[in-house]
């Protein structure tokens, strides 16, 4: 006996799981019009201790970049379980059941205590770079601009001018999350109480030669002060740039302000280009962590889905726990980067073997597969199977997520 029941959400119980999981993480967030329209009951489960909840998880509906497709993902959040109910199974009960009934073929999720999440098949799948960006040594380039070229959005207006950049970076870049017009409403929601003594956010975006916006930049700044004189703090919460050009013009921009001293930000990727754009790299400050956990939740959909860097055909077999479905062989075949794959199950010998924490994890194209080898989490069957699912995997550009959902 568990002493609990799980079950879906309703509508009605959106103010009392949204203060179950604020306790949970022990910070303030206020119940509102928008986040009532953004919440989906159906896709939130809860745990019951009687009339009381106790537990909660719920599943954004969001699209995912992966290497060579936008696809749907389960973007998972709002895991938490009351004080008072820990120890006795409930997060493990919501989790299992909640990989077992998402549609989509992969759950991904930004883990606020990693430990937890590898027991249910979670695998780090994108590495994460901060900055704190020492803005008196890091010699940024000059970059002439002509006038009109940089300029600022007022939030109203600025979703609808942005989407589109977002969906291009998606095209470009794995790990990437779509917002629907709500995520932009709310991606661009500013109160004063929740800006940490910093200022409003600033919206700059960049204008090509046709004066239409290619890439653009969310930022605030805070005023600081040392016996020498101003110091002030700059906070990038997300910068977007399609074209080299107007990459180089917005980090000119923020890496020049005037006043300041130093440049946080939180969601660069570990091959951002930043880095060959200043002429004192040490004066980044770079510190790398994991983000993106993903979970393959249906094997022969997930690998269907997705794109592969050089042409493969091998059998993987897969075990899995968790979702005992998911266990068995399967044949992957593609003709390379802009080919459709094919996956499907298979009797015939594996040539690898591998858990689906080590398939997520190598999922987007950031970790590669042979470096699960050396601690035996992936054992190889056919001589070169490894080297050719590793490159196969693989993709031009490491996977990055730039919020936090």
């Amino acid at each position: 006996m568990t002493g609990f029941d799980v079950r879906a959400a309703v509508a009605e119980d959106y103010e009392e799981f949204l203060a179950l999981f604020r306790g949970a993480m022990m910070f303030e967030m206020q119940a509102d019009d928008l986040g009532r329209r953004m919440f989906e009951p159906e896709r939130a489960l809860v745990a019951v201790d009687g009339d009381e909840i106790i537990g909660t998880t719920r599943a954004l509906t969001r699209d995912l970049s992966v290497p060579g497709a936008v696809v749907p993902a389960a973007h998972v959040t709002a895991v938490g379980v009351r004080a008072t109910h820990r120890r006795r199974g409930v997060m493990s009960e919501l989790i299992s059941r909640q990989l077992r009934e998402v549609p989509e073929a992969i759950a991904v999720l930004w883990a606020s205590e990693p430990g937890i999440y590898g027991r249910f098949g979670y695998g780090a799948a994108a590495w994460g770079t901060s900055y704190e960006i020492d803005l008196r040594r890091v010699g940024p380039p000059a970059v002439r601009l002509r006038p009109g070229e940089l300029g600022e959005l007022p939030a109203e207006d600025a979703g609808k001018h942005l989407a589109p950049l977002l969906r291009s970076l998606q095209e470009r870049r794995p790990g990437i999350s779509g917002r629907s017009e709500l995520g932009w409403q709310k991606h661009l929601l500013d109160k004063p109480d929740d800006r940490g003594g910093k200022t409003a956010r600033r919206i700059l975006v960049h204008r090509d030669d046709t004066g239409a916006i290619d890439g653009y930049a969310l930022w605030r700044g805070k005023l600081s002060w040392e016996s020498s004189g101003p110091a002030n703090e700059v906070s990038l919460e997300e910068l977007v740039a399609i074209e080299p050009s107007a990459y180089r013009a917005l980090w000119q921009h923020l890496l020049t302000l005037d006043l300041a001293a130093k440049l946080e930000f939180g969601y660069a990727a570990i091959d951002e280009p930043l880095q060959q754009l200043v002429t004192t790299p040490t004066a980044l400050n770079r510190r790398v962590t994991e983000s993106l956990w993903l979970r393959v939740t249906d094997v022969v959909r997930a690998l269907d889905q997705r794109r592969y860097a050089v042409p493969v055909d091998l059998v993987f077999e897969v075990a899995d726990d968790l979702i005992p479905a998911n266990a068995g062989r399967y044949r992957l075949t593609a003709a390379g980067p802009v080919a459709e794959a094919r996956c499907e199950r298979t009797l015939d010998p594996a040539d690898l073997s591998l858990a689906v924490t080590e398939l997520g994890a190598a999922y987007l194209g950031g970790r590669p597969l042979a470096e699960f080898a050396a601690t035996d989490r992936i054992t190889e069957h056919t001589p070169g199977a490894l080297a050719t699912a590793t490159a196969a995997f693989g993709w031009p550009a490491h996977p990055v997520s730039i919020e936090i959902f």
